[in-house]
Formats: C-alpha cells, structure tokens, sequence
C-alpha cells in the first residue's frame, strides 16, 4: 500500500510563512502609518520605512534590529548637530566631514556582523537623511533629528504589536534544527575519518563557515523572550562546540593509525545513538605497522575528544530547546581585520565625496535627497561581501519600484483622501515585496526589501496625499540617479577586489600562525577556534570560485588545525604551572613557536615517563603527539612512526 505524499500549500508558489510575514508586515505599515497621521508627523513615510526596513521573518531577529535601529538613530542625529553647528556656513566642509563620518561608520561596520554592522551604517546615512537634506535649513536640524527618531519609534513599537498579537515565529526552534543537522553532517565527517575514508577540505571549510554564519542569528535569540538570554548562550555554545567537534574530526585524518572496525562500528553507534561510552580502540595502521602506546594513546585521546565535543553539542541543543542556561558560556568571537577595514572605510568616504560634488555642482534640484540615498546605498553595500553588486541592485530596483509606486498613487488611489482605501492600496505593494523579501534566494531577496524601501519613498504617503505628479517624477529620478552616480564612483575607484581581500585574511592566518599562542591569552581555545572559523567563512566568500581557491582553503584550514590543537595544549601546561613539572611546560611551550614535531613527541614520552599515572598529564602527552602528527602534515614530510619511540 503506498501512502499519498504530504502536500504542501503553497499559494501563488509562496508558503503560508511568507503569505503570514508579509501580512504582519502590510498590517504593521498600515498601523505606523495610521498613528503618524494622527501625530501630525511631519515624515510619516519615516515610520513605514522603518517597518520595510527593520522586517524580519522572526520576532527576534526584528527586534534586535529595532533597538538598535534606535541607537544607530540618536548617535546619528547626535553627530548631524554637531556637524552642522561645526560647518553650517561651509557647505563644501560640510559634505567632506558628512563623506569622512560615513567612511569611519563603515570601517567600524567593517569589523562587526549582522545587527550591528547595520547600526555601524546607520549612524552614518543618518547624518545623511538629517543634516544633509536640511543643508539649506541648518537651524531645522534638531527638528529634522527629533521627527525621524519619532517615526522610527513608531514604525517599531507598531511592527512589536503586530508581531506579538499575529504570533510571529521564534528563531531557536529552527535554529535547534539547524545546529542538529549540521552535527548529524559533522558526524557522518567523522566517521569517514574514523575508518580512514578520503574526506576534502572543501567539505570541512564549507562546514565551518556554515557554522560561523549563524553568530548573527544566536545573538538575535536574545530578544526573543524573557528566556532569551539562556537561548542565546546555548546557541553560542552549540556552534563553538560544534566548530571544536569538526576540528576533533579532523584531527583523525592526520594521524598515521586508524581504529578497528569493531572500534570504529562503535564509534559511529555512539555518534548517532547519542551514547558516549568510549572502548579502548585498537590501532590499524596506515601506513609501515611499527609504532609505540603514544601513538595509540593519540588516536584514544582524539576518539575521546570526538564524542567529549558532541556531548557538548548534545547539551547545548537540549538547553536550546527547553530554555535551560548552560553552565558555561563560550563566546563567539568575531574575527576583525582592520586592513579591510580600513580601505573599505577610505573607499566609502571618497565615493560620498565624488557623489557629493558631482549632485551640488551639477545644481540639479532636491540634490540632497539624492545624496541621502547615497549614502544609504554606500552603508548597505559596506554589509556584503560585494558593494558594487548591491549598488547595481539598487539600481535594478529602482525602475520597479518608481513605477509600481506611480501606480499605486495614480491609477489604484487616483486622488482618494480615504485611509481605508490608502491601507488597502498599499497592499499590493507592501504584500508582494515582503513575499520577495521572504524568499531564501539573497539576491531576490535585496531587490525585494529595495523595492518596498524606494517605492515607500517615492510614493512618500502624506496626509492628506497631494498627487502631486512633478514631485514624484523628481522623487522617481532621483531614486534612479543615485545608484547610477554611486555605481559609476564605485567604478572610477573600485571597493577591494576579492581577490586582494583574500589575499589579506590569508596573511593574516600565517602571520598570526607565525607568533604561536599569547602568553596572556585571556579566551578560551573555543571561542578562538570560532573566530578562526570565521576567517575561513570569510575567506570562502571571498573567493570560493577562484582557481587557486582550493590550495587557499588547505593552506588555512592546516592554520586552523594546528593552532587549535596548540591551544588546547597550552591550555592543558597551564595547569601544571606551580607544580614539579613548570619548567619542562616551559620547554613545552617554547617548542610551539619553533614547529618542530619531533620535540613535540620527545616532550610527549618525557612527560609520560615524569608522571605515568596522572590523567591530566596523560591527556597532554597525546594531545601533543597529536599536534606534531598535525605540523608534520603541514610540512608535507611523511610521517615516521619510529619517532615518537
């Protein structure tokens, strides 16, 4: 008998999430825009911007971009008093000092992710949408500052109604799903290596930039309830144990031995049936069958490192799913590089200026709405791996937009003063770009979430609506020559090529590799097992086609490798500071930097031999045998198991 497939209802090709989120969304635009009128705001559409723009599929993630939407704001207007009261009376001062402060936000965006690289933005177009479109009206500035935060805190508080009375989504749920697929995937990893199986790089470096992604979206699980905060240090757990899970995975593929079936049958049981009971294993060797018990005793430490690290994940789903706090709390830590950084920073300042003189001196009329948006599309771009492409974007979109929003005030409304009929009208608008915006697709996605954006600014609801078509024709001009302007300063001097910023970060890895582990380390080796994860993820989206992309990978995966594995081992000398056995530590950790194998496996049998039964210094003895099986695969000799005798 065969059971009928499930059948998903999907209308108009769109799952009912979608047709739900774009509904909150619609019916959150229509009650910001509903109190705007009835403040007597003087920008309303402010506070509909905000809801397209702070529209996030789950309460969380919206949430957090609210508040800090909010801050963004006041540092924004904050710095367009200053600025204005500064340079008022220059208006060439005033447009370099508005180019110089929106390069510093994009340099400090630069070496943040998610949220708060949109706040980073934010501060700076603020001065833009503030101080710039009142460069002939300076003493309106305050006022200008004073009636955006307001729209935007409307726009917020009616997306947070909505969202609680519609019953918007959590994220943890589906993150839950998430972090237990890729930890049933970084089991199937290991097993390959467990019995020898050929694994690639590719496939290690995809994972861990997988797993580095989701920094943003644990963070976000803070706002989500008044269990936030337990939620997000168990997500933050789960990815950093899952990052030093993967690591343990492939530490199996550098050793010279591999397990026995029956040990490696019960290994891949113990993944998949969550036990973590440990056999002894006995060894099968790669390659010239001589060895020695270090040998063995590093590919026991490893296995037990292995299910040791998926517990970890275990527990950390677990609390994930019933809001339980873990006990400890393992920071996701960020991988910052400032050379990047910075030039992207001096680019951003140099296009606002070029952008900047061209509107002014070109003398074309409401210049200053155009260079708002500049800088609007400047901060975006500086969010992605490409700013050219989301300039072009922007530039797609803006067509689409302009007309959807002349046919929505023209031929839809066509003069009707009716909120109930403005509402409805904006329906189309506001349903089908929020459907867009839904889409998994990133690309898709953006010209959605651009084209709710511009068309809400070109239509420019007011009450009541002038239908004036002047106004929208310049509105819909300028919304087009922005981008325009923008993509061709983007090309007279073009952002970091991907190529060079990959080229960077790889840098950055070998000098860092070079200068071994800190003295005063002050993080845990997992949280910088996360932040070199990142590196990786960023190097991958800097250049995942390039010919010599995979040699890359390699060269910084063995980075990632060895680093990690060296700082679990300092970790481990640590704790034999004070004690009979700190001076050979010393003689341990200085052998780090020199990379040397073989003084790793003598400081090994030294160790074991100067305390045979204690466990701590039975653990480091294999983990640093593993570390010199890891640098020797680096070095690209061969491995002589004869050795470590």
């Amino acid at each position: 008998m065969t059971l009928p497939k499930q059948v998903r209802l999907l209308p108009l090709g769109f799952p009912l999430t979608s047709w739900a989120f774009a509904i909150r969304i619609w019916l959150a635009a229509i009650v910001a825009l509903y109190v705007s009128f009835w403040l007597s705001l003087e920008a309303p559409s402010t506070a509909l911007i905000t809801v397209a723009i702070v529209a996030e599929p789950t309460r969380g993630q919206a949430l957090e971009k609210a508040v800090f939407r909010v801050i963004a704001t006041i540092i924004g207007v904050a710095v367009s008093i200053a600025i204005t009261a500064l340079f008022s009376q220059t208006r060439d001062l005033l447009l370099i000092a508005y180019a110089g402060w929106m390069g510093l936000c994009v340099y400090v965006a630069g070496l943040l992710d998610g949220n708060r690289a949109y706040a980073a933005v934010l501060s700076g177009f603020t001065v833009a949408l503030v101080a710039i479109q009142q460069i002939d009206n300076p003493e309106h500035v305050f006022e200008a500052g004073m009636m955006r935060g307001a729209g935007i805190l409307v726009g917020i508080a009616s997306l947070t109604i909505v969202s609680d009375l519609l019953w918007a989504p959590n994220r943890h749920t589906k993150l839950v799903e998430q972090l237990a697929d890729i930890r049933r995937r970084i089991g199937n990893y290991a097993k390959s290596a467990i019995i020898g199986e050929a694994t690639q790089p590719m496939e290690s470096a995809a994972l861990l930039a997988e797993i580095s992604a989701l920094r943003p979206e644990t963070s976000s699980l803070a706002f989500e309830s008044s269990s936030g905060q337990a939620r997000s240090v168990a997500g933050d757990n789960a990815a950093a144990a899952l990052v030093a899970q993967l690591h343990a995975a492939r530490s199996l593929n550098v050793l010279p031995v591999t397990a026995d079936k029956a040990t490696s049958e019960r290994i891949a049981r113990a993944l998949e049936r969550n036990e973590s009971e440990l056999p002894p294993p006995t060894v099968v060797w790669r390659a010239d069958p001589q060895g020695d018990a270090g040998t063995t005793a590093s590919l026991a430490w490893t296995l037990k490192e292995l299910l040791r690290r998926d517990e970890q994940v275990r527990q950390n789903l677990a609390a994930l799913r019933t809001d339980g706090r873990p006990p400890w709390h393992w920071r996701p830590l960020i991988y910052r590089f400032h050379r990047a950084a910075v030039e992207g920073g001096i680019r951003a300042a140099i296009w606002v200026a070029l952008a900047g003189m061209f509107l002014v001196y070109a003398g074309w009329p409401a210049a200053s709405t155009s260079l708002a948006l500049i800088g609007a599309f400047v901060g975006l771009g500086a969010m992605t791996p490409n700013s050219r492409a989301t300039t072009a974007l922007a530039l797609f979109a803006a067509p689409i937009a302009g007309f959807l929003a002349g046919l929505l005030e023209f031929v839809v409304l066509d003069g009707v003063d009716a909120f109930t009929l403005l509402a409805i009208g904006l329906a189309p608008l506001v349903i089908g770009a929020a459907l867009v915006i839904s889409l998994p697709n990133r690309t898709v996605s953006a010209v959605g979430r651009f084209i709710l954006i511009l068309g809400v600014i070109i239509f420019s609801p007011a009450n009541p609506q002038t239908y004036d078509g002047q106004s929208y024709v310049i509105f819909f001009l300028l919304a087009c020559v922005a981008p325009g302007v923008l993509l061709a300063t983007q090309f007279l001097v073009p952002p970091v090529s991907q190529e060079r910023r990959r080229r960077w970060m790889l840098m950055s890895a070998r000098e860092e590799f070079a200068q071994g582990p800190s003295r005063d380390r002050r993080d845990e080796p997992e949280e910088e097992m996360f932040r070199d994860a990142v590196r990786i993820g960023q190097i991958l989206s800097a250049g995942g086609n390039a010919p010599n992309s995979a040699e890359t990978i390699e060269e910084v995966l063995s980075y990632f490798d060895q680093s990690s594995i060296i700082r679990l081992c300092d970790d481990k000398l640590k704790m034999l500071a004070g004690g009979p056995l700190t001076a050979l530590a010393e003689e341990v950790r200085a052998s780090f930097n020199k990379h040397e194998p073989q003084a790793l496996r003598a400081a090994s049998q030294v160790l074991c031999k100067a305390s045979p039964s204690d466990h701590i210094v039975a653990d480091l003895s294999a983990a640093l045998m593993v570390a010199s099986y890891h640098i020797e695969a680096a070095l690209g000799r061969p491995v002589h198991l004869d050795e470590a005798a």
